[in-house]
């Protein structure tokens, strides 16, 4: 028995002594690995401090319509003319082990693996300072590990040849913050007008935030977001030991002026349209925002530069000097594409995308969609329903109302869903909306692609709810092309520097709508611009209908605030606004500005281009009727327009003759107009 412990002894020791030897080994081994890897970086010499490549984007014709690339609006200053406010900043928030490690840092990347194998993903990151000063300088931003490998290196080499300051100088005077402003002396200039060495604790915390982001965390961009991430900052200075608690307070508290001094615009050919292409390159594709700046790559738009620069210049050419503001989307509704895009009058003084970031209500505009949605319940363009002051009991009789036309000009009389679009009655408009159900205005805006919250109550027939001149643009599209939503492109394909596509998309359209029924709201909405259907009022498009010289449909609308004009051709549909940022807006000044810019940009961007009719699909007649009754036309009611039915829904009952004493005779028994006179009965009963 003492023999077998013995042997079971001497072999435990065996082993003990193999692990050990092994372990020694190994240390030599790693040790001897370390060695020679830092002689190599050594010997490798100081890696040049060479300019990264360009980023350009392509317009639709594959012409360049602008870039970004390290070099322009940079002033390179040394680390002693820097704010140690910025330094420290700098260091807490992306690198608080800077100067302690050669490199890299074990500690972070061990940090980074742990929560990347959390999130089953490479999402995490660990660069230092000098990996990501590296990167910029040498390296692709893909997230491979060979990438990963050579990072390592070029890490290595910079910290054998440079000492850290140098490192840290380099850095600051290399790393982009947004609008064309390279290193953070260019950045303290064109944020708050100043140079670096003066900038506040609050201005040097605000600043060293947007690296990570630049289009994300812009503050002028998003300032709510921006001094989100200032708060993180200052919050790392705190971690960090540079700050108490009070002061990071302070600093958050403190308010920022932002001069803008000297933009660096990335191009003359639309500067609002290529910010939404690099926030989409970013936040939707997925893209490192730092290869966006430095990776070389080729980014293909959907922008016509032709039509871009008609945009600016009716933009330009109709817009007062003063503080009111304008936003146009143009978006081919055969693809989606979006072909120019105004955000505003002046990029250089705000830019901020009036097109896609702000919210107006769009008024009489929205009605297309409440009346296509009449159409799929019954309606025809024939309908007719009384137009005269109506206060309506809503709220399930608890509130009343009495919304009003324009001016308070009222026809008294019946009027058809033809002359309702052209002279924009609201009150036909609000008697739809309330005998469909306010639900119907909603779900058939939201099928065409209007994403902003909508509620059905009954103000939303006269546009009340908040939406994008974008959403407008996409929403008409589904009409101008036969019924299909579609989706805004503005990219249409991604290509790095070694000439691999890291992104492709195609045109994407769904049916969502009725193509008869979108060919006749089409042609309803035609009449705004139709002189001959001019009776108790004018047709809203009047001050415009001479500068159209192609088949051309659209809605104008108003609010005490905003003045809107979407229109549409079968190639083009435009979208723009008109208002003040806050405030009132004096409709009697400004009120025209809109459709002018609507019909002289549209006239003019498809100068040159085939006049193209909508094309009507089967199942759809056209037929002669009185605008103002819906009755078939003849020689009693001369005035007559083509207007257009599903095959057996059009009139069949002729404008009777005249009475004896010269006045026309009111029709009533005909199935159609029974049934509309009946709703106007049931208004007046239990609604006026």
């Amino acid at each position: 028995m003492e023999v077998v412990i013995n042997r079971r002894v001497r072999r435990r020791r065996r082993l003990v002594r193999l692990f050990f030897r092994l372990m020694l080994l190994s240390l030599v081994l790693v040790a001897a690995s370390a060695v020679g890897l830092l002689s190599y970086t050594k010997m490798q010499g100081p890696p040049p401090l060479n300019v990264a490549q360009t980023t350009v984007y392509y317009g639709a014709d594959n012409s360049p319509i602008g870039e970004h690339h390290q070099g322009e609006n940079r002033h390179w200053v040394a680390l002693s003319s820097i704010d140690p406010d910025v330094v420290d900043a700098t260091i807490a928030i992306e690198d608080r082990r800077f100067y302690r490690h050669w490199g890299f840092d074990v500690n972070r990347i061990g940090g980074a693996i742990l929560a990347n194998i959390r999130s089953g993903s490479r999402a995490q990151g660990a660069s230092t300072l000098t990996q990501q000063y590296a990167r910029n300088l040498y390296l692709s931003h893909d997230k491979t590990w060979k990438r990963k490998w050579n990072e390592l290196l070029y890490s290595l080499r910079l910290e054998m040849n440079y000492d850290k300051d140098k490192i840290l100088e380099g850095y600051l005077n290399t790393v982009y913050y947004g609008h064309g402003a390279y290193g953070i002396e260019a950045a303290a200039q064109h944020y708050f007008g100043k140079s670096a060495n003066r900038l506040s604790l609050a201005e040097a915390s605000m600043l060293s935030g947007i690296p990570k982001g630049p289009s994300y965390y812009s503050p002028l961009f998003d300032l709510e977001r921006a001094k989100k991430r200032q708060a993180v900052v200052l919050q790392s200075m705190v971690a960090h030991g540079v700050l108490n608690q009070v002061e990071a307070d302070e600093a958050h508290l403190e308010p920022l002026e932002f001069v803008q001094k000297e933009l660096d615009r990335p191009s003359t050919v639309g500067p609002y349209f290529q910010d939404v292409v690099e926030r989409q390159l970013i936040e939707e594709i997925g893209v490192d925002p730092a290869l966006i700046e430095a990776g070389g790559l080729k980014v293909y738009t959907t922008l016509d530069p032709n039509m871009q620069k008609q945009a600016e210049y009716w933009v330009e050419r109709e817009m007062p000097d003063n503080d009111l503001q304008t936003a146009l989307v143009a978006m081919d509704p055969r693809t989606g594409d979006v072909k120019a895009m105004v955000g505003g009058t002046d990029y250089v003084e705000s830019p901020y995308n009036r097109a896609v970031q702000a919210s107006r209500s769009p008024g009489s505009a929205f009605k297309p969609y409440l009346y296509y949605a009449a159409l799929e319940n019954g309606y025809t363009t024939a309908s007719t329903l009384l137009s005269e002051p109506t206060t309506f009991n809503i709220d399930d009789g608890r509130k009343t109302w009495s919304p009003r036309n324009f001016n308070d000009n009222y026809a008294n009389d019946f009027i058809t869903l033809l002359q309702a679009m052209a002279f924009s009655d609201n009150i036909y408009a609000v008697k739809t909306h309330l005998y469909l159900g306010t639900d119907k205005a909603v779900e058939l805006a939201r099928r065409v692609g209007i994403e902003s919250p909508l509620y059905d109550h009954a103000s939303l027939a006269l546009g009340t709810e908040d939406v994008t001149v974008l959403e407008m643009a996409r929403g008409y599209s589904a009409f101008a092309n036969g019924g299909s939503r579609v989706e805004p492109r503005f990219i249409r394909k991604v290509v790095d520097a070694e000439g691999e596509v890291l992104f492709e998309s195609e045109p994407t359209l769904t049916q969502v709508l009725d193509p008869k029924l979108s060919f006749i709201i089409t042609d309803i909405m035609t009449g705004m611009f139709d002189p001959y259907l001019n009776a108790h009022a004018s047709v809203t498009g009047r001050s415009v209908a001479h500068l159209i010289n192609r088949p051309a449909a659209g809605k104008s609308g108003s609010t005490s605030t905003d003045s809107w004009m979407v229109g549409y051709t079968p190639q083009l549909v435009t979208s723009v606004w008109v208002g003040f940022n806050e405030g009132t807006l004096n409709h009697s000044a400004y009120g025209q500005i809109a459709k002018k810019i609507w019909a002289n940009f549209t006239e003019q961007s498809l100068k040159g281009q085939p006049v193209l009719p909508f094309e009507k699909p089967d199942g759809v007649v056209g037929v002669k009727i009185n605008p103002q009754n819906g009755l078939l036309a003849n020689e009693h009611c001369p005035t007559h327009r083509v207007s257009y039915f599903i095959e057996g829904t059009e009139p069949t009952t002729e404008c009777p003759p005249p009475a004896e004493n010269g006045e026309e005779v009111e029709v009533i028994d005909e199935t159609t107009h029974e049934k509309e006179r009946f709703l106007d009965r049931f208004f007046k009963l239990f609604g006026h």
